[in-house]
């Protein structure tokens, strides 16, 4: 048997705070973080642009940072599942993440600059898989779709506050990267001071996961069924369920427009000025934000069946948003954001009901890894039927939906096997 990490395992005191404060304030800890680096990501094609980038340039230097966000989670969730780490490996990531932002302004070299961008989607792969297991841990108590949907609203809530801020100081100080990015380092500082004294107050927070076991009634989640006695010889593995919704995920999600094609479209059909482009993501961003909590509610009642939803969603976006009507686009970009509240909170609490803990940061850096590639496969799929033809677009999108809706049906069916 592998050595367990002093300070992270099952050597640790028990938890000082009850499991929802702990879901509170590591989205505190998110809501600090999104506040750093979308406010940098708001600004990071300008910014680059300033240093003598061209429009590739910025294309492959964001590209492959979104790559290492993603891609690298194959590597450090199963590293966070082999070494038990998962307070080291979330607050590392954390830390990168910050410290590369606000010299973001003021190094003066585009390659410098390039190099910092990468660096921040690298400490996001290091810290997301082991970050959402520490989280899984205590949504087993507050209810799995409920504690990953206020994670997500608060985390959105950062997303907002950050390039607005960037936007105001850029406006006082006449355009001025520096003191626009450098105002940064003080949310970043707050993120790193709460994550040591949340790990001091919450050591071990499988603890919570623990108690919900023993008590099934505290939680209206489901209980998980008695492990077989085979399991032993098949803990390497990913359960089975767990790769029949990979496929739905990967499904859903390449066949999801991206924003960049829903404000490609309002711009150049001039539905939209440019400068109304910010507002409206951020209104989807709301959207976002009470769509996840509505679903993780409807989650811990009924189950994944509320997954349901997202196909449609996924469905009714192309259909709404690729008009030419102002209205009624806007509107599709708004149900764009409620398809994306449900992907970003409810379908990662899925997984840490299909996955038991020894292997669950291993399939978040696995999950992770389908989105990316299905993502990307997404934007260019819609992107180039866009150019063909709208009612194309539209068709292919629904078809692939209702594949994924029949993967969905087949998830719930082995999962209960």
């Amino acid at each position: 048997m592998e050595a367990k990490p002093a300070g992270e395992l099952g050597t640790a005191p028990r938890a000082r705070m009850g499991a929802w404060r702990f879901v509170v304030w590591f989205g505190t800890v998110s809501l600090l973080a999104d506040f750093v680096y979308e406010g940098a990501r708001s600004v990071t094609g300008p910014l680059l642009s300033s240093l003598g980038a061209s429009a590739l340039v910025v294309g492959v230097v964001t590209g492959a940072g979104e790559a290492a966000a993603l891609g690298l989670r194959l590597v450090s969730g199963p590293l966070a599942d082999r070494t038990g780490r998962f307070w080291t490996l979330t607050i590392a990531g954390y830390l990168l993440t910050v410290v590369s932002v606000p010299p973001l302004g003021v190094v003066g070299t585009l390659w410098a600059a390039c190099a910092l961008v990468v660096a921040e989607r690298v400490g996001k792969a290091v810290r997301s898989p082991a970050k959402d297991t520490l989280l899984s841990h205590a949504t087993a108590a507050t209810g799995r779709g409920r504690g990953f949907a206020v994670h997500e609203a608060m985390d959105q809530v950062g997303a907002l506050i950050g390039p607005l801020t960037v936007a105001g100081v850029l406006a006082l100080t006449g355009g001025s990267y520096g003191p626009a990015l450098g105002v940064l380092a003080v949310p970043g500082a707050a993120v790193v001071g709460l994550l040591l004294w949340l790990r001091g107050r919450v050591p071990d927070p499988r603890r919570y996961e623990d108690g919900a076991q023993a008590s099934p009634e505290a939680t209206q989640t489901p209980a998980p069924k008695p492990a077989p006695a085979n399991a032993a010889a098949r803990a390497r593995r990913l359960p089975t369920a767990f790769w029949t919704y990979a496929a739905f995920t990967a499904a859903t999600t390449a066949g999801f427009a991206t924003f960049g094609v829903l404000s490609y479209h309002l711009v150049q059909r001039h539905l939209l000025a440019p400068a109304w482009v910010p507002v409206l993501y951020a209104a989807a961003m709301a959207v976002d934000a009470v769509a996840a909590l509505v679903s993780g509610w409807f989650y811990d009642r009924h189950g994944p069946a509320v997954l349901a939803v997202l196909p449609l969603l996924a469905a009714l976006v192309p259909a709404l948003a690729f008009t030419d009507a102002v209205t009624v686009a806007v509107a599709g970009s708004l149900v764009w954001g409620a398809a994306l509240g449900v992907q970003e909170s409810t379908l990662r609490a899925t997984v840490a009901d299909l996955v038991p803990p020894g292997r669950r940061a291993t399939a978040y850096g696995v999950f992770a890894g389908v989105v990316g590639g299905a993502s990307l496969v997404g934007g260019a799929l819609t992107g180039a039927l866009y150019g063909v033809s709208v009612p194309l677009l539209i068709t292919v999108v629904a078809a692939i939906q209702a594949l994924a809706l029949a993967l969905l049906v087949l998830t719930r069916t082995r999962r209960r096997r």
